[in-house]
């Protein structure tokens, strides 16, 4: 086995071409057997194992910098870099992350895990090695979707005017989660099937270069080189235009010809682009099939590809659910989303209102500022989007959707914590920024049938902007519905109260049930809506002298109970003792969300142990 004797990118420098090959197929097996136990993100990794490796062929990513975009296919890059006796702690609690993070190794360059990032910030990289007079090559590796993103444009124009030597790896699968779509996803396809241009340039270059003369003439050709390449790759000059020497397309499952064209790419000491065609999936039946599938796995069975354990329904299930419903019912809803068609629970939609589902690619921002558009001239426009990729369209909530108080939807998945994906994906902003924009009304459904009625009373029955936030997975024991109301008393007591929102409603209740076991009986209140809180109700409600505690799995600056706080102050009726239970200045980690719950002490037994220690 050559895998057992790789310990670090030294290893995998000094093997040779068929040695590497083989490791090729040892690492895929590896991880296909390693996912299965753990899950984690499966095809995007496979698809980039030949990849990954020809890179650290060429580089020393101790001190050259390899950015990733998204990260999620970091997994190749971990296994060579002395972390495989880690695998098998992949996306647990205190294990190791899915994602690059610099504490675990100095080759991890930066912290990933949204998109359209990597060359701006290995175009900063760039500029930092030349204004320190240093010596090292910067990478940055780049999905096709994640190039639709604006911030990726906005990067590569920048560095293509600059003439840093940086090299962009355009990993072109033709897949982000779902299918690419737009303008971008038909040229790259276009560009794909040209690839007898790279090889022509490489054995003209070899042929020339070897003598003084036939440098020169390599030189004096340029122009007939570009009327050459216009015409077997028209389209190439997309990038050639924004300043990059563009490379490729090459065979991203060839790790000789990848190493070869990785050393060209290194030698041109400018702006590089190079195109490298992969498949998602590669060399992993089921997920090459069904890529989208094994996108983001849990545990599963290496031989037939099927999870284990039975799938159970999700908040993202009942959303989508409820939306075609609405649809039905209404001509005018419309769903958008980037590129999250089977995150968020609209596959069943896409299929059945083709014409009402908008898949704008990885471009949050712009789905924003178009739902302001669609609202605008009358339609219900419902944006269904992560939690944390949200945070990329705040400037349009507030621009474009906000000061003309439009009728926009959000339909804002993975709310709270999230889980393994850790620090990258946790919904713990949203709180935040939602509750500070302008006529906007955030409703927090805690069970299946309040999402399916708070969904409706935002599209149909609410004015201006409106978020319905809810958490990945399943709902907890609480079933009920309490929807249509603003607060919610689930439990009476006359010793304290417990105020929370959302899921938590379960570690509320519990709580209650450890302290009436103790003898004290304190009030569950639940906030079905969290913005905007008026005043006369929150003091009617939740004023009183009783000790009080917020429950929240978010931030501490901005949350909600700082605002309950602030306004049970104004108004003269603040509790004698007030506690917050939130994640204060901390992002959490991976880990499961019970984990969590505990590590922050929001579970049941410390929010118990918290209110006890008050009412003593």
């Amino acid at each position: 086995m050559i895998l057992e004797n790789i310990h670090s990118p030294y290893d995998v420098k000094q093997l040779t071409n068929a040695e590497t090959r083989r490791l090729c197929d040892e690492v895929r097996a590896f991880m296909v057997r390693s996912v299965a136990e753990t899950g984690g993100h499966l095809a995007s990794n496979l698809g980039v194992v030949e990849l990954t490796i020809a890179i650290h062929r060429v580089f020393d990513t101790a001190r050259d910098r390899l950015v990733f975009d998204v990260g999620h296919q970091c997994y190749v890059h971990k296994l060579l870099t002395g972390r495989r006796d880690s695998f098998a702690t992949m996306r647990q609690f205190g294990g190791l992350s899915g994602f690059p993070k610099p504490y675990e190794s100095e080759h991890d360059a930066f912290v990933a895990g949204h998109a359209s990032a990597a060359v701006s910030v290995a175009l900063g990289m760039a500029r930092a090695r030349t204004l320190r007079r240093e010596d090292y090559s910067v990478l940055a590796l780049v999905g096709d979707a994640s190039l639709a993103g604006g911030l990726a444009f906005e990067g590569m124009d920048d560095a293509g005017g600059s003439g840093e030597p940086l090299i962009v790896i355009l990993n072109d699968n033709g897949m982000s989660i779902s299918e690419n779509v737009g303008a971008l996803s038909g040229h790259l396809s276009h560009l794909r099937t040209r690839p007898a241009y790279y090889e022509l340039k490489k054995r003209y270059r070899n042929a020339l270069t070897g003598s003084a003369a036939g440098e020169k003439f390599y030189l004096w050709s340029h122009d007939v080189k570009t009327a050459l390449k216009k015409s077997l790759l028209p389209g190439s000059s997309l990038f050639e235009d924004m300043g990059f020497s563009y490379l490729g397309p090459v065979n991203g499952h060839d790790v000789e010809e990848l190493t070869d064209a990785l050393r060209w790419a290194k030698e041109q000491r400018c702006p590089v682009l190079l195109h490298v065609h992969t498949k998602k999936g590669k060399g992993y039946l089921p997920a090459e099939a069904h890529s989208e599938k094994f996108h983001g796995v849990g545990q599963f069975d290496v031989f037939t590809g099927k999870p284990k354990g039975e799938a159970k329904e999700s908040f993202s299930d009942v959303f989508g659910q409820t939306m075609i419903e609405l649809a039905e019912e209404e001509e005018r809803v419309c769903a958008i989303t980037a590129a999250m068609i089977d995150g968020t629970g609209l596959t069943d939609y896409a299929a059945a209102f083709p014409k009402r589902l908008f898949d704008v690619g990885i471009a949050e921002g712009h789905a924003v500022s178009m739902a302001g558009g669609m609202a605008k001239q009358g339609l219900l426009p419902v944006f269904a989007v992560y939690s944390s990729f949200l945070q990329r369209g705040y400037d349009m909530l507030v621009q474009d959707v906000s000061l003309d108080n439009l009728h926009v939807v959000l339909g804002v998945d993975r709310a709270g914590l999230v889980g393994a994906d850790g620090e990258t994906h946790h919904g713990c902003f949203d709180v935040m920024y939602l509750s500070q924009i302008p006529h906007m009304t955030v409703l927090c459904p805690a069970s299946f049938a309040e999402l399916r009625t708070m969904l409706r009373r935002a599209v149909f029955h609410t004015e201006g902007p409106v978020a319905v936030r809810y958490p990945r997975g399943g709902e907890g024991v609480y079933t009920a519905c309490c929807g249509e109301e603003d607060f919610t008393v689930l439990r009476e007591g006359g010793e304290g109260t417990i105020i929370t929102y959302g899921v938590l409603v379960n570690e509320a209740l519990a709580a209650a049930e450890l302290l009436a076991e103790r003898g004290h009986h304190v009030r569950v209140v639940k906030l079905n809506r969290i913005a905007p809180l008026e005043s006369g109700a929150v003091c009617a409600v939740l004023g009183g002298e009783q000790p009080m505690l917020v429950l929240e799995d978010c931030m501490g600056v901005g949350c909600v109970g700082q605002r309950i706080a602030a306004i049970l102050a104004q108004g003269g009726c603040a509790p004698r003792k007030l506690i917050l239970k939130n994640l204060g200045m901390h992002v959490a980690p991976h880990g499961t969300v019970a984990q969590l719950y505990e590590e922050f002490e929001l579970d049941a037994a410390s929010v118990a142990y918290a209110l006890e220690e008050a009412l003593q």
